[in-house]
């Protein structure tokens, strides 16, 4: 009869020991028990970026990137991008069922309740730069947040958590759209609760010189379809940054502020925008293949960005998506002159057997991208386009982390390196 252990056995002292295996993991705490000598501490596991450790244990978000599948609690990314909205997604990974009508009803009305900041907030925001990052302000200003809502600090009250995750979701909008007026140098916008989620996000960041703004059910339908895909992403960078600072029991705002500071950085929310240089840098659709041969070649230290992923390894299926919705978008504002070099690209990406050996397939940033500059966006607004939805994704983690009994103030082991004991030399004697 099969066991589910791990029969291990230490050449350096010739003992044998079994581990036992849950959900195809051993914990890495039993591996202290292998030791050379009493005074041992024992076994490490070794694991830089946590390319093979788990951290934790989720039913948020199931990823098999071998198959190219993305799951929100069970349900497939591309029927909730094709029938869902935004804010049932939200209520999905939050509670872990679809809502009902009335469930529905009260959780938006909930969250368009909650779009309005303190008049403080404006005050804050005023300080920075004209020309400060709209990520930057949005960290800074969420993190502030908990200076005006002191109740967030009470993280084990399952009421007090649900109205603070209320109110990121709710204001997280608004502080973004206030970032980027901020940086354009125009009036705040305040929110209109007659319009949805994503409408009154556009109609904040667009509205001019006029009492109303009519979104174009188009681009916003499109914009929802984006919030859904980006919604959550299983223990990506930002995900884990919100986990490990949250695990200290601080306020949801301070941990949610550390997710968004993880995503400004190039290599997580930035890689549109590295598509977006990439086409640039290639010009012309002609210069295609001597591009995808530097490439190959690595002259010139060319890279192929937007193609590939640490999780897929095969068709992202959140590409798959966005390059539907990205012809609707042009369909409205013309499409972007980037956009026949992205298809040959990734027309002769997909047959070279370089990249197809290599598992590079195009991934969600691909064509994010060139929608977001279709809909006008500047491309410093890409970062902060990203965490918007990823607000609830941040927030259905958080919660599950506070909830979680084994869960503990986080605290990784190192392998150190450095010098041997010595003793302190005086200056006047040092060499």
């Amino acid at each position: 009869m099969p066991k589910d252990t791990l029969t291990i056995t230490d050449n350096r002292t010739g003992k044998t020991y079994e581990v036992p295996i849950e959900n195809g993991c051993i914990r890495t705490n039993n591996l202290r028990q292998i030791k050379v000598s009493e005074d041992d501490f024992g076994l490490m596991g070794y694991d830089p970026a946590f390319l093979n450790t788990a951290n934790c244990k989720s039913a948020i978000t199931f990823i098999d990137g071998d198959k190219g599948i993305l799951e929100y609690r069970g349900y497939p990314i591309e029927q909730l991008a094709e029938r869902s909205s935004y804010l049932e997604v939200a209520y999905l990974l939050l509670n872990g069922e679809l809502p009902t009508q009335k469930q529905q009803e009260e959780f938006s009305y909930l969250v368009t309740h909650h779009t309005y900041v303190h008049e403080n907030i404006k005050s804050f925001m005023d300080g920075f730069r004209y020309d400060a990052h709209p990520m930057s302000m949005l960290a800074s200003t969420v993190a502030a947040l908990s200076g005006f809502y002191p109740d967030a600090r009470n993280i084990k009250d399952e009421r007090s958590r649900s109205i603070q995750i209320t109110r990121l979701i709710a204001k997280m909008p608004t502080i973004a759209a206030f970032s980027y007026r901020h940086s354009m140098g125009l009036p705040y916008v305040y929110p209109d609760n007659d319009l949805s989620y994503v409408g009154n996000f556009l109609a904040m960041i667009r509205k001019i010189g006029t009492a109303s703004y009519k979104v174009h059910p188009t681009l916003e339908k499109a914009l929802d379809v984006l919030f859904i895909l980006h919604a959550d992403h299983e223990q990506n960078c930002s995900t884990t940054s919100v986990r490990t600072v949250g695990s200290s029991e601080v306020d949801p705002y301070s941990a949610v502020a550390a997710g968004i500071a993880a995503l400004y950085g190039p290599l997580h929310g930035g890689a549109n925008e590295a598509v977006l240089r990439m086409l640039r840098e290639i010009g012309h659709i002609s210069k295609v293949p001597d591009f995808i041969k530097a490439v190959k070649t690595g002259e010139g230290e060319k890279k192929l960005m937007g193609f590939g992923h640490r999780v897929y390894k095969s068709y992202d299926p959140r590409a798959k998506v966005i390059k539907r919705v990205a012809d609707e978008v042009f369909d409205v504002t013309g499409k972007n002159p980037l956009l026949e070099i992205a298809v040959e690209l990734e027309r002769i990406a997909l047959q070279d057997d370089y990249f197809v050996k290599r598992k590079l397939y195009p991934n969600v940033d691909f064509y994010s991208g060139l929608i977001y500059e279709a809909m006008g966006f500047p491309v410093e607004m890409f970062p902060v386009l990203f965490a918007i939805p990823r607000t609830v994704g941040w927030c259905a983690q958080w919660q599950e982390m506070v909830k979680d009994p084994e869960q503990k103030i986080a605290r990784p082991r190192q392998v150190y390196t450095g010098s041997k004991r010595r003793d302190y030399v005086p200056m006047t004697d040092r060499k």
